[in-house]
């Protein structure tokens, strides 16, 4: 997987993400270790959710693992907290702030849930 592929993905994945609800500001930097290396961001502003594939200096925290081992977590098969202890994902930043994330990504799946 290139990284154009991944960010690809990524961006698809987070762009479903109901963020309505959210009215604090949050960002994320996500650096990409091993195939598909490569830096983005993600930043909840104002009621919207953008994603960029830049480097975010403002960001609140900031993750750093492989593309295989975020794609596991975003799709439940794999628990962050363990990704964590096991040394496959490093979070540097606002911890609270970091852990808002798992909540961006289940808004999107709630939300297909209830179109069914």
């Amino acid at each position: 997987m290139t990284y154009a592929e991944m960010f690809a993905k990524v961006k698809g994945m987070l762009m479903d993400a109901d963020v309505s609800d959210i009215y604090e500001h949050l960002a994320y930097q996500f650096n990409i270790t091993g195939e598909a290396e490569g830096i983005f961001y993600a930043e909840v502003k104002e009621g919207k959710l953008y994603v960029e594939p830049y480097e975010y200096f403002d960001r609140d925290a900031m993750f750093t693992c492989t593309a295989e081992t975020l794609f596991k977590i975003a799709d439940g098969k794999t628990d962050p907290i363990l990704a964590v202890t096991l040394g496959k994902l490093k979070v540097e930043g606002n911890i609270d702030k970091a852990l808002k994330l798992k909540e961006l990504i289940n808004s999107k799946k709630g939300k297909k849930k209830e179109k069914k």
